[in-house]
């Protein structure tokens, strides 16, 4: 059983042709920007939109602990009660309410792959296995890829490569297309903007070209923080330096404040280094696909 926190249909931005998207809770970065901060956790988490809630009172009476209680028209929950059970999300009408994990098993996720099998056929599609990280959950990971391996669907893994040389060889191996996200070049600024240096993540880059799996490497461009013409610049002579860099592809992803919203609904804090990040413009996005392009990498914004 591993945690999931999204299945996502009709995906047409996770790989090639119309993709299931399989979301794994947990990573072992913490991003200032993430768009998707439920699967930072390892844990089921509850969700609460105050927008939502009508103070209808109906999560304080089901929950079993007395672990819920409203105070000045809003929802409290007292962490050191609260199991996550879920109980309150089920009695709540409005869906102000939720939970963000749910144990799944390899048979119950194949059930829900296996529905999209003629969307896969028709489009050349597949499933991606992203999150959180998908790496940190190997064994699933593995039984996953295996098996639809066996029924020719086509495999995507979206990593931050922060894993074993011996676990990404492992999955690089037995899927079609590693994309493979890359935030920073710096070392430092990358442990202050995600919690972790990249010397890993670079090393596990190197392993991929060397070997030569295939694999893309997807870049968030944030102004304020990596799409500046040096880090580009050196992004671009890192990829450039690795075996078959004539073919590799790099896709742009444009920064969007999405996660602000859902940061809000767990309860946590986004952008908590307030620093200064907004969405590139159509000029500096096109200005970081010519560096690519002086280097013969191709690049492209989504």
């Amino acid at each position: 059983m591993s945690l999931i926190f999204d299945i996502k249909r009709y995906s047409i931005n996770d790989g090639p042709g119309i993709r299931l998207t399989i979301f794994f809770k947990g990573c072992p970065l913490n991003c200032i920007w993430c768009h998707n901060p439920e699967g930072i956790s390892t844990k089921r988490e509850k969700l609460y939109n105050r927008q939502k809630c009508i103070n209808c009172k109906s999560c304080v009476a089901k929950c079993p602990n007395s672990a819920l209680a409203m105070e000045y028209d809003d929802i409290s929950t007292d962490a050191n009660f609260c199991i996550n059970c879920g109980e309150c999300t089920e009695a709540c009408p409005t869906g102000a309410l939720g939970i963000s994990g749910e144990e799944l098993s390899a048979e119950q996720i194949m059930k829900e792959i296996k529905k999209e099998t003629i969307v896969f056929d028709q489009s050349e599609g597949g499933v991606t296995f992203c999150g959180g990280e998908p790496l940190i959950h190997r064994n699933m990971l593995m039984e996953l890829l295996d098996r639809c391996g066996e029924l020719r669907i086509h495999r995507a893994v979206d990593t931050c490569l922060f894993a074993s040389e011996e676990v990404v060889r492992e999955v690089a191996g037995n899927c079609e297309l590693i994309l493979a996200d890359l935030k920073h070049m710096d070392p430092q600024k990358h442990k202050e903007f995600t919690g972790q240096t990249n010397e890993l993540i670079l090393s596990n880059i190197r392993m991929l070209a060397g070997e030569g799996y295939n694999f893309t490497v997807r870049i968030p461009l944030i102004e304020g923080v990596n799409a500046d013409e040096e880090n580009i610049k050196a992004t671009a002579e890192f990829l450039a330096s690795l075996p078959g860099a004539e073919e590799r592809k790099v896709e742009l992803l444009p920064y969007h404040n999405v996660g602000i919203g859902k940061h809000s609904r767990l309860g946590t804090k986004y952008n908590p280094l307030n620093i200064p990040m907004n969405k590139p413009s159509p000029e500096k996005i096109s200005r970081c696909i010519s560096i690519f392009k002086e280097l013969e990498i191709e690049a492209t914004a989504k």
